[in-house]
């Protein structure tokens, strides 16, 4: 298929193209109302509280709710090990992206490229495009980043070792607990005790945990609150860029380098390591896994990261302005991706 036709399939793709211009209009309605003060600025932290706690713990959990099937596992298994290796490696190769740097700044620098905001810009947008089976890897994904996130990330900026309360924190984290139970149920739901469930005029038997169609009173409230997460977190960075003055930002060198490695280098390298690999046959990853991994990594400084920065008061300027720039770029970045693995897709790349 020509590449125009690709493209013009892809641009009456009213998913793909709803989900992109969302994106920009919500982010602009939240900076635009920020900046109108109808919108008060310090309510990003509170709409944070809620996706944190509420639409991204359901989300992850209700992106489970579907019937397995050995593709799926596989991929679900292979994005693991995939999330596993990415994070372990980049922890090595920033320490040579920023050789130049030392002290403080060397190490924010490796940590906001090490761990990107993928709670409010990469599952919102992944789950939109590519549905529960996307929301379902993104979560997968998810598993080994805030491990890390909250253990290494934290000693890191902070620098000290690893302790009890740390762990902890971790194990409680209300997304992780929905990540794992969901997974473990999917995994299992065929030895669970089973609900006969009709259906039309076929009876079927599903694990009893499947609150999709065991318990959809709790199920449809789930989902009314897994739907916050999306237009929420866009919202909320919206409001963030509001107060940040974009004049400071663009002056800074640093910024754009590191906005460069973090959304577009480290991408695109996936993009086309991927390709190779399914091309001579070594790996196989669906289109779908594929995207959800490029998407996670293509997301800007992650929140949790420039909190420690600031509560230890580690380079706390820089990360704002990394944070704004990155995030800039990853609001351009992340449609051009889209696209882009939609092209791979028509050429029969990836399934």
């Amino acid at each position: 298929m020509e590449i125009g036709k690709i493209l013009e399939s892809i641009m009456r793709n009213n998913n793909i193209v709803g989900t992109i211009s969302s994106v920009i209009v919500i982010i602009g309605a939240g900076f635009f109302f920020t900046k109108k003060k109808v919108i008060p600025s310090n309510c990003a932290g509170s709409l944070s509280k809620v996706i944190l706690n509420l639409a991204i713990p359901t989300l992850s959990y209700n992106a489970f709710m579907q019937d397995i099937d050995s593709r799926k596992l596989e991929q679900s298994l292979s994005i693991l090990v995939w999330g596993i290796v990415i994070h372990l490696v980049l922890i090595f190769l920033t320490k040579i992206f920023y050789k130049n740097y030392s002290g403080d700044r060397n190490d924010v620098l490796r940590m906001m490229t090490i761990f990107g905001s993928t709670t409010v810009f990469g599952i919102p947008v992944i789950q939109a495009v590519y549905g529960d089976t996307g929301a379902m890897y993104a979560s997968v994904f998810n598993i080994p980043y805030r491990a890390l996130l909250y253990t290494y990330g934290y000693m890191t900026i902070a620098g000290v070792k690893l302790k009890k309360e740390n762990m902890g924190k971790i194990i409680s984290n209300p997304i992780i607990v929905a990540t794992f139970l969901g997974m473990f149920v999917w995994m299992f739901q065929n030895y669970f005790f089973q609900v006969s469930v009709i259906e039309g005029d076929i009876i079927r038997k599903y694990a009893f945990l499947r609150i999709d169609k065991t318990a959809y009173w709790l199920f449809k409230p789930m989902q009314y609150l897994a739907s916050l997460n999306a237009p929420l977190s866009w919202l909320s960075i919206g409001i963030t860029l509001a107060g940040v003055s974009f004049n400071d930002i663009l002056k800074s060198k640093i910024s754009w380098g590191y906005s460069v490695v973090k959304v577009v280098v480290i991408p695109v390298f996936l993009v086309a390591l991927y390709t190779i690999m399914n091309m001579t046959g070594v790996l196989t990853t669906s289109y779908i896994a594929l995207a959800t991994i490029v998407l996670m990594m293509a997301t800007p400084a992650a929140t949790v990261i420039a909190t420690y920065t600031i509560h230890f008061n580690k380079e706390p300027v820089l990360t704002s302005s990394c944070s704004l720039m990155s995030s800039i770029f990853s609001v351009a970045m992340i449609p051009f991706l889209i696209i882009t693995i939609e092209i791979l897709k028509s050429m029969g790349i990836f399934s």
